[in-house]
Order: structure tokens, then C-alpha cells, then sequence
């Protein structure tokens, strides 16, 4: 008989059974607690609060929460075990997803198909009639990977190793196939069979899923070596669908700019644009589009994860309790709070505003640091800023500024010359633009500027009505579109570094 302990979770009113010694990290991430440094307790964003029973706090966590907090009973779960039955508060961060309700032309095919979008967070995924393009179903869910890391390099590390790699795979595969089951039971009865999935993603999630080596992704020159289209049965990874219907992987384009990119581009039509447009993809991987029906350039950047409040004291993901857009007014400063109550911690397009404040206020320098050499900035009680958060946010926009500014200069083209730049993403969903603007993340007129929604979902979508013929005009694609290596480029760390100053 195993040894069992219990473990009951508030506020959520549930209550687990483990075996003894289970680390808090592989039970906690499924209740909404996060992990976004990979468990390598760096960024106490996976504090939980013992209520009742006994966790012993190592000396790293000493030295990370101080003596005040661990005697009020705070812990890190990352570094803690099941070894007593035990009552823990935790936060629950809700990752709300975003999908997509775009009409989009398409050729009619016959059955159902089903699009998947694989991000570093989160899933989503939709059912689609192939003879009317009606969505009929909608699930989405988080990565369950990210209880090892929020980046992809934490994820690489892992899976450097065989059997890491392996548990990453089926970790992927079993959680897009619970999710599509979910899936398929939400959506009203028919005698349509599945016909095709397609799945998009970034390029570490591409090899993840389809169990490739990602150590080509973990040195110099970060090229992978099979980076093309994959298929197989759904039998082949263990889903239970009618009809086994082939699962596609998306071909990436190059480096760390996966499939997702290339179905923004179907999505936003720029491969069939004669003036030049862009696509920008905001996250963890920042990745950068420019081009028009005669010349198209990406490129990825390691913006890192302060766009999804990831590294920041008191940053969160935009869910219930998250700052999320910050206003100067003559009362001071306003905070606008998701959910209406009281704030627990900031997202990213808070952080974008707070420093766009900042900034205008005096309260920031140009060059990043506090006025007067104030250690943090108090937002709205408990939530402030400290000179490390903005270190992140100089870091993650300069990453991108600096990618945009080469591949415009690679086409011989200005900011002057872009008719339209795509936001794609959560974050570019929802960011303020007059604020990245003013932090120099996008150096863009407003009016130019457009909010484009899951452009990696739309273009999965499009995907499945085309078949071979689709594949064809995607290899084709795939070739016109030149892959830019930035840490090739001698320029680059220069721009980068011109990028971090605040305009």
C-alpha cells in the first residue's frame, strides 16, 4: 500500500491524496500555481502559505524569502515536499487564452477539422465545420509544461536530456489530447468524421511535441536540424478519435520561428501585399515579421518574460487581482484592477503603462532608473515597482525595437514605410499602443498600429481547408521567406543595446 498523505488547498475547498515525498511542484501547477523560473527558486512566484502541518524551509529559501515571510509561513512550492498532511493557501492565477472568432474565405471541404494552436502558456484549440467554416467547439487550457519554466529555454534544458525530452512529449501530447477530447464532447453530436488536426507552434514546441532532439536549439548557432512539416495518426499519439484522422505540425521558418509564425502570416495576408506590412508577436520568444508579396524577413528574439509578468516581483498573468492598465491623472496615480477588487500584482500591459507613467511623471529616467534613487515606486497598495522590474521591461522592449529596426533595414526600408503592423497575442491583444509607443517598444503611429487577435489559430484554421494543395502553397511560401539570425548579426547587439534607453 502506498504511503498517502493529504493535502488540502485554499481557498479552492480541495482536498488531494499523495504519495509522501511527492514534490509540490508536479501536484500544485495543475491548481493554477506557477513556475515560471522552471523550479530553480528564483522568482517566488510559486509561494504558497502553510496553513496547518510542517514544511520545512530550506536554506536557498532562507536566503530568497528573508526570515519574515517564511515565519508568517510563507514557502516556495518548487522546493518543498509532501511529507505531512498539510493545509496550503495558494494564489490561483487564472490564464484567461485567447482564441479566435475571425471570419476568414476559405474553399469548402467536407467533415470536421480541428486547429490547434500549441503556445508556450497556453492551448487552444477549435472545431471546425470544413463545409461552412463554422466554429463548433472551442477548448482552451495551459501548457503543462510550463510547470517546468514560462521560456523556452527552460523547457530546452530539460528535454536536453533523453528522458526528460520524452516526459516533455508525452506531457504535450497528453494534454492537447484530453484537450481535444474535451473538445469533441462539447460539440453537439454529428456523423461528420475528424479529417485532419493541423497544430502550429513555436519551434521548441514543434520539436517537444514531435519528440525531435532540441539540442541543436541549446548552442550557437541555435539552427535546428528538421525543422519541416510533420504527420502521423492520432492513434500513433495515443488520442482516441474517430476515424484516426492525420495530425500536421506546421513546418517552422527558421531558428526559433515556428509555425505559429507562419500561420500569422496566412492570417494576416502579407505574403499577397503590395505594400509593406509587419507582424509582431509579443511573448516569452518575441518574433518579428516584415514584407510584402515580393521579399518577406523574420526573425526571433529572446525578449524574455516580462510581457507576461513573469520575472517581476509582483507581476502575474492578466487574470482576476492583476493591475492592468495604469493612468496619471490630477488625484494621483489610477490603477484599473481586472476583476474590480483589490490588487494582488501586476500583468504586462500594467507594467507597459506603469513605465509609460513613470516616464511622463518623472518618476523614471530615461535611462531606466527610479528618480532620486528610490528602490521601488509604490503603484496601489501592495503593488510596486522596483528597479529590477524595469531593468526586465528595458531588456524585453529592447529585444524587440532593436529586431524590428534590422529587418527594416535589411529590407532598405523606415518605420515611415510599414502601411500596417500586426499585434499578435495575448499581450498585443491587449497592450495600450500610445504606451508602448512611449516606451519605445513600438516606434509606429497608433493609427498604424492594429491588434490582430490569435493569428497562429486563425492561420491553423485556414490550413485545413487546402490539403495537399495547401501544403504546396505552404512549402512555396516557406521558401520566399528569408530567416534572419540576429545573434549572427554584428549590428545587432549595438541596436539592442541603443534600444534599452527609453525615448
Amino acid at each position: 500500500m502506498p504511503d498517502l498523505v493529504k493535502v488540502e488547498l485554499q481557498p479552492l475547498g480541495k482536498t488531494i491524496q499523495v504519495e509522501r515525498g511527492t514534490p509540490l511542484q508536479d501536484i500544485l501547477f495543475a491548481f493554477g500555481v506557477e513556475f515560471p523560473c522552471g523550479g530553480r527558486g528564483r522568482c517566488k512566484a510559486c509561494r504558497i502559505k502553510v496553513i496547518q502541518g510542517s514544511l520545512p524551509a530550506c536554506a536557498d529559501q532562507t536566503a530568497i524569502l528573508g526570515p519574515m515571510q517564511l515565519a508568517e509561513g510563507w514557502r516556495l512550492a518548487c522546493r518543498c515536499r509532501a511529507n505531512d498532511h498539510l493545509t496550503l493557501e495558494i494564489n490561483q492565477w487564472e490564464t484567461p487564452v485567447l482564441s479566435d472568432d475571425s471570419t476568414f474565405h476559405f474553399r469548402p471541404g467536407s467533415g470536421q477539422g480541428i486547429a490547434v494552436d500549441l503556445g508556450t502558456t497556453t492551448l487552444a484549440a477549435q472545431l471546425v465545420d470544413l463545409r461552412t467554416g463554422r466554429v463548433l467547439a472551442v477548448q482552451t487550457g495551459l501548457n503543462p509544461q510550463a510547470a517546468y519554466g514560462s521560456d523556452v529555454m527552460s523547457r530546452v534544458n530539460f528535454a536536453l536530456s533523453e528522458s526528460g525530452r520524452a516526459r516533455m512529449s508525452a506531457m504535450i501530447r497528453e494534454g492537447i489530447g484530453a484537450l481535444l477530447m474535451n473538445l469533441l464532447s462539447s460539440a453537439a453530436p454529428s456523423a461528420d468524421l475528424v479529417r485532419d488536426i493541423t497544430v502550429v507552434g513555436n519551434t521548441v514546441m514543434h520539436h517537444l511535441f514531435c519528440g525531435i532532439d532540441v539540442t541543436p536549439l541549446a548552442y550557437y548557432p541555435f539552427e535546428p536540424e528538421n525543422d519541416g512539416p510533420q504527420s502521423c495518426r492520432s492513434a500513433d499519439l495515443g488520442w482516441n478519435i474517430t476515424g484516426q484522422p492525420q495530425v500536421r505540425f506546421l513546418p517552422c521558418l527558421g531558428g526559433f520561428v515556428g509555425s505559429d509564425i507562419l500561420a500569422g502570416v496566412l492570417a494576416t495576408r502579407i505574403h499577397q501585399s503590395r505594400e509593406l506590412m509587419g507582424l509582431v508577436d509579443l511573448g516569452t520568444n518575441g518574433e518579428v515579421v516584415f514584407g510584402n508579396a515580393e521579399r518577406i524577413v523574420c526573425a526571433s528574439t529572446a525578449a524574455g518574460p516580462a510581457f507576461e509578468g513573469a520575472r517581476i516581483g509582483m507581476g502575474m498573468r492578466a487574470a482576476t487581482g492583476a493591475i492592468a492598465e495604469v493612468r496619471n491623472s490630477v488625484d494621483g496615480i489610477l490603477c484599473r484592477v481586472l476583476g474590480g477588487g483589490p490588487p494582488r500584482g501586476i500583468c504586462g500591459s500594467g507594467l507597459v503603462d506603469a513605465v509609460a507613467v513613470g516616464l511622463e511623471c518623472g518618476t523614471i529616467e530615461p535611462n531606466g532608473r527610479l528618480l532620486d534613487g528610490m528602490q521601488e515606486w509604490m503603484l496601489s497598495s501592495p503593488v510596486r515597482l522596483c528597479q529590477n522590474d524595469i531593468r526586465e521591461l528595458q531588456l524585453a522592449k529592447g529585444a524587440i525595437a532593436a529586431a524590428i529596426r534590422l529587418l527594416l533595414r535589411r529590407l532598405g526600408a523606415a518605420s515611415t514605410d510599414v502601411s500596417r503592423l500586426f499585434l499578435a497575442g495575448a499581450f498585443g491583444n491587449y497592450v495600450d499602443r500610445s504606451s508602448a509607443r512611449r516606451i519605445g517598444l513600438i516606434e509606429f503611429p497608433e493609427d498604424k498600429v492594429h491588434p490582430a487577435g490569435n493569428t497562429a489559430l486563425l492561420g491553423a484554421k485556414l490550413a485545413l481547408f487546402g490539403g495537399e494543395t495547401e501544403d504546396a502553397q505552404q512549402a512555396s511560401l516557406r521558401s520566399r521567406i528569408e530567416h534572419v539570425s540576429l545573434s549572427a548579426d554584428p549590428d545587432f547587439q549595438e541596436m539592442f543595446i541603443d534600444c534599452m534607453s527609453f525615448p
